[in-house]
């Protein structure tokens, strides 16, 4: 089989999926903003390198505790989904789309199933309780998770699409064509040898 590799956040999308949907639980449940405090301390902590961000990710999806999570998830990409780029969309695309991201599953499963990405590799969260309850789906752990979804024949990986050259040289070296995506959407190849020498 051969397939694509999309990143999801600036890459199908031009923001950060996560964080724009805590702000706007948040604005829809005003006692969150009860939680304001502990997310500023978290925050601190992470900045000064006092925790790392797997610790700090397990603690940041909390307030899903105090919401009707299904029914927020689907109001919020009610509202986002438009946002998506045109070539990430299942009429737009040419092979399966494997979609890896350090996002949560509780949030990319209901777009995954409106856009129709055949594999979603994510960040696996309490859906009680929004915790953590596996590493970040970032960096190599992207490259192990892909690994561990296809165990006995491995897709032949065509193009791979992200906004991350820093982050996501793990599934670049995935693939055949690398294509670094722009704020804008527009997107850009380049010869993996080249850009990591």
């Amino acid at each position: 089989m051969k397939a694509d590799i999309y990143d999801f956040d600036r890459t199908v999308i031009p923001f950060d999926s996560g964080s724009r949907f805590a702000i706007y639980c948040i604005l829809r449940h005003p006692l969150l903003f009860l939680l304001l405090p502990y997310y500023f301390a978290d925050a601190l902590l992470l900045l000064f390198r006092i925790i790392s961000l797997n610790s700090f990710k397990k603690h940041i999806f909390i307030f899903v505790r105090f919401i009707n999570l299904e029914k927020n998830v689907k109001g919020f990409w009610d509202r986002y989904e438009k946002y998506v780029y045109p070539w990430a969309r299942k009429e737009s695309r040419e092979r399966p789309a494997i979609v890896i991201s350090a996002s949560p599953d509780f949030l990319l499963e209901e777009i995954q199933k409106r856009l129709g990405f055949e594999y979603l590799i994510c960040t696996r969260h309490d859906r009680k309780t929004g915790t953590l309850l596996y590493k970040n789906c970032r960096g190599e752990e992207k490259v192990r998770r892909f690994n561990e979804l296809f165990t006995d024949e491995k897709p032949e990986i065509e193009c791979v699409y992200s906004d991350s050259i820093k982050n996501d040289r793990p599934i670049f070296s995935l693939g055949k064509h690398c294509f670094h995506v722009h704020s804008d959407g527009s997107k850009e190849e380049f010869v993996f040898d080249e850009m990591y020498p």
